[in-house]
């Protein structure tokens, strides 16, 4: 017989989908209204990806607000009903505690927030050369908000321990704020460079949710789960019109929020050593980014016809279509990958 725990994780993640799939029309009108349309420069300084990109221009941008936002009014909206207003069965749905998930949605929201105006900036075409946030100071704002999150986990939950695949568990003591802030803002980086094909990053990032959403369930974490669950019916939605051809755009409100509540589920089931694993393309993104910015600045040429990987699979022949398929079948089989490392070779 199914569980309620069980049932719950499935109930969450069938409502926010059901919900967010009725806020994307609005979502897209609304968008259109503010005239949120993609700005694909052309400034000579990346002729590559502006030629591979110009037909997105226009293209409606910050509908990462679609899952956050779905996200909170469940989460809220279950908690208010349970706690407030005292409706029956909602206590089974509520999944709003101090002690799972509090803190991952603080620090969602907070990410997102700065990204949503860091998107808003760059579309008014204000801030550092008129492209948004400087990216010294985006960096810098979002350690902050990892620094948030590691006091709290170091000072109030007292995580210092890490488990290692295949050895034995490690005490990093006080060393486990700088691990916390280096993991969470180098996901959020890895996750918004992925950002940039149709359905890239909203794939990739359900199959990473999936992933950690099991964990979470078979760990017993259940309301990190329905947090999980949650996550991926909104995601599902906003691929349902981010699919190529790509009708909205995550932006960053949506890449550096997912990405930085990525990392804190991970260090809340004690798995952030497998989300290497689990979030491979976002790693990949990220190194081929870094690599491209050694060749030319050390080198004095280019690794890459275009960075990140994406756009130089693009610029070497490879559709768009074919790109973004092909990462979601690397990203799944990884996504699998990290669940058998984390259920064999790590010691709780």
């Amino acid at each position: 017989m199914i569980s309620y725990e069980l049932l719950k994780v499935l109930i969450v993640s069938f409502i926010s989908f059901f919900l967010a799939i009725l806020l994307t029309q609005p979502l897209l009108k609304f968008l259109k209204f503010l005239k949120a349309g993609k700005n694909i420069r052309n400034d000579g300084d990346t002729p590559v990806f502006s030629a591979l990109h110009a037909s997105k221009q226009g293209t409606p941008t910050m509908a990462g607000v679609l899952i956050w936002v779905t996200v909170t009014i469940l989460i809220v909206g279950f908690w208010f009903m349970d706690r407030v207003l005292h409706v029956q069965y909602f206590h089974i749905l509520n999944f709003l505690t101090r002690k799972e998930t509090l803190l991952p949605l603080g620090a969602f929201l907070g990410a997102s927030i700065v990204g949503l105006l860091d998107d808003y900036l760059d579309l008014r075409n204000k801030g550092y050369k008129g492209r948004g946030l400087r990216f010294r100071h985006k960096i810098l704002i979002y350690i902050a908000v990892a620094a948030i999150g590691a006091y709290w986990f170091f000072f109030k939950l007292g995580f210092s321990m890490v488990a290692i695949p295949f050895g034995p568990d490690v005490n990093f003591h006080a060393w486990y704020i700088l691990f916390f802030i280096f993991v969470v803002v180098g996901t959020s980086f890895a996750v918004n460079e992925t950002d940039g094909l149709d359905g890239l990053a909203g794939g990739t990032l359900l199959f990473s949710f999936i992933a950690y959403t099991a964990i979470a369930y078979l760990q017993g974490f259940y309301q990190i789960a329905a947090l999980g669950a949650a996550v991926v019916g909104a995601l599902l939605a906003f691929l349902w019109l981010n699919i190529p051809p790509a009708k909205f755009f995550m932006g960053d409100t949506g890449s550096m929020g997912l990405g930085t509540l990525l990392a804190v589920i991970a260090f809340l089931v004690n798995g952030s050593m497998v989300l290497p694993f689990i979030g491979i393309v976002f790693v990949i993104e990220a190194l081929s980014f870094f690599a491209q910015m050694f060749w030319r600045k050390v080198l004095k040429k280019k690794l890459l016809l275009s960075a990140p990987i994406h756009n130089h699979l693009q610029a070497k022949g490879w559709s768009e279509a074919q790109v973004v398929m092909r990462f979601w079948i690397v990203s799944m089989a990884f996504a699998v990958l990290g669940l058998i490392i984390y259920f064999t070779a790590l010691h709780f």
